[in-house]
């Protein structure tokens, strides 16, 4: 089993991200730069934060055009596993591979502390080991993490189980006063259709560790390594 860190101009999450795979879920990691193209020998392409390409233009926007992003594309209509975590979120929606947008931050300003998330889908690939309506505590760190979607796309969301974490109070309300950023229905992760694409703004490789604060990140990257023995 191999997981692969794309590295973009300006990504700042990529060694987090590496060394919560390598050392603290324990699964053979490389880094994949965004120029390449070479992806076959993986299970599992992570996305991480930073800014790619300084943010110029629109978050994600540059990156989404990097060569690497093609490979991407094609790895997950394969079925593979795909995260991208804040700007990694960012780009998958500029990529086309989940829906919706990000707005800027409705205090407009850069939020970075914990928050808590409630597992609104645990059958996916990423929250086999959630149960429905746990409450994970997770960092935020971003200034456009806004989520928006027209009426029409959130009612699909809804429909096909696409929303899997939504920002709750600590026992697990979801309600305009736990909501960092403004986002949507509280979004704060979704998926694609196929389940096997997920989209966060929080950060779970800054939570593997309890001497962090919280380990709640491994229970999302631990899914992903049990769904891939499970099935691949």
């Amino acid at each position: 089993m191999k997981f692969g860190v794309v590295v973009f101009p300006g990504s700042n999450c990529d060694e987090d991200c590496f060394y919560a795979l390598k050392e603290e879920i324990n699964v053979d990691t490389r880094y994949v730069w965004h120029k390449s193209n070479q992806v076959e020998d993986l299970d599992a392409i992570v996305l991480p934060g930073g800014f790619s390409y300084g943010d110029y233009l629109r978050v994600g926007s540059i990156a989404r055009f990097s060569p690497v992003m093609n490979s991407v594309v094609e790895f997950a209509k394969k079925g593979k596993l795909v995260i991208g975590i804040c700007n990694g979120f960012q780009i998958l929606l500029e990529a086309g591979l989940l829906p919706g947008a990000m707005l800027r931050n409705k205090n407009l300003r850069f939020i970075c502390r914990y928050v808590c998330l409630s597992v609104s889908n645990n059958n996916t690939p990423f929250t086999l080991d959630t149960q429905k309506n746990d409450v994970l505590k997770i960092p935020i760190a971003h200034g456009e993490g806004n989520y928006y979607i027209d009426d029409s796309g959130l009612k699909r969301l809804i429909e096909n189980n696409q929303v899997v974490f939504r920002y709750c109070s600590d026992s697990g309300i979801v309600n305009d006063d736990a909501n960092p950023n403004g986002s949507l229905y509280n979004i704060a992760g979704i998926c694609n259709r196929e389940h096997n694409v997920l989209g966060m703004m929080p950060h779970p490789e800054r939570c593997c560790n309890k001497m962090l604060g919280s380990d709640d990140g491994k229970k999302i990257f631990q899914s992903m390594k049990a769904f891939i023995e499970k099935n691949f």
